[in-house]
């Protein structure tokens, strides 16, 4: 095979094994959906993606899959090998011990116990290592373990919808506005279930009074549900709170916020964190998500409307961008669905960069990523 082809071979089955691991995303936290692919003699041997929950790993679970044919195979793998002792042996060692021949991957781990350890086990065990295939994909995919590991916070899409004339809702005392057709209210379940919280503000929660779960057929995620709540304002009769003894809800306030607030939430199955003040008043937003990833969420889906997108994306916290926008118009005054500070950042090609969209009906997707 000449090197052209198979560097070919390796580019399409490391594209595979991207897509196979973002079937987990939403499923594996604390730990990052990670896919494995084993590959002998042009046939696929094993595979694996992370488990629920985070464990089995996906190199072991694809190993196990592969048994004896595992030795002088290849694996294509979306993050480095963890090489430390956690529940399980390092998986290094485990395809050091399955005669594994040579291991494409896609990232070194930024966690401070695996950055590198992994690949220097499997090379010191004579293992061919070939590192970056895939890398930008892999990185956008494991945003969420790259920044609980760097950053202490879970990744965040902010996801907003728009009229055609930008406006996110009616006047004060309108009806909620339904802005988007059925196919894309379909996608955005999707998106939540790819995620491991949904968070809104309080404001949000009392207008809208949403319930946050993912309805899909045979779909069961059961992301955390997050209430942005300084002063613990969310009715008691709410959907939210009816229901938090079936969905795991989580009201994030601020230190001084009433404690017979507290006290009736708590009876109602919510749980209460308190976490410090914003200098522009509110729940400071990097101390929540900090909250967050110290309870091992790594990826948040925000769907707090305008106020809190726009403080996600002017504090840096806004990793993507999910922008639906409807084909008609609301034809009168509202409230805008990005402010205009909000709107520039996005058109900042130093701080924003689209990456991808979609048609839904008549309803178009774009999508944005954070540079940096």
């Amino acid at each position: 095979m000449s090197e052209a082809s198979a560097r070919e071979d390796d580019e399409r089955w490391m594209a595979a094994a991207l897509r196979f691991g973002r079937r987990g995303l939403g499923l594996t936290a604390p730990n990052p959906s990670v896919a494995a692919l084993i590959m002998r003699d042009g046939r696929l041997v094993g595979r694996g993606v992370t488990a629920p929950g985070g464990r089995p790993h996906a190199e072991r679970i694809a190993l196990a899959e592969a048994g004896e044919a595992a030795r002088g195979a290849t694996i294509y793998v979306t993050l480095e090998p963890c090489s430390h002792q956690g529940v399980t042996p390092p998986c290094a060692e485990a395809i050091i011990a399955a005669g594994v021949a040579r291991v494409v991957a896609s990232l070194e781990d930024p966690n401070p116990r695996v950055a590198g350890q992994g690949f220097a086990m499997l090379r010191a065990a004579e293992i061919a290592v070939d590192v970056g295939l895939g890398a930008e994909q892999a990185r956008r995919d494991h945003r969420g373990h790259i920044l609980r590991v760097t950053a202490q916070r879970p990744m965040v899409t902010l996801k907003l919808a728009q009229t055609a004339d930008g406006y996110a809702a009616g006047d004060e005392h309108d009806p909620r506005l339904a802005i988007t057709g059925e196919t894309a209210n379909l996608a955005v379940q999707v998106m939540r279930s790819l995620h491991d919280a949904i968070m809104i503000g309080a404001g949000t929660a009392r207008e809208d009074d949403p319930l946050l779960t993912v309805r899909l057929p045979g779909v069961t995620q059961r992301p955390l549900r997050v209430v942005l709540d300084s002063r613990l304002s969310l009715p008691l009769a709410s959907r939210l709170v009816a229901t938090a003894r079936e969905f795991p809800t989580l009201i994030v306030t601020m230190h001084d916020a009433p404690p017979q607030n507290a006290a009736a939430l708590i009876a109602a199955g919510v749980e209460v964190a308190p976490a410090p003040a914003a200098a522009e008043g509110g729940v400071d937003l990097k101390a929540a998500l900090h909250l967050l990833a110290a309870r091992g969420v790594t990826r948040v889906f925000s769907e707090g409307g305008p106020r809190v997108g726009a403080r996600l994306v002017a504090s840096g916290l806004a990793d993507e961008v999910a922008l639906i926008t409807a084909l008609k118009p609301l034809g009168r005054p509202g409230r805008p669905a990005l402010d205009a500070a909000t709107r520039a950042a996005l058109a900042d090609p130093a701080r924003y960069r689209e990456f991808d969209g979609a048609r839904y009906g008549d309803d178009r997707l774009q999508r944005w990523e954070r540079v940096g």
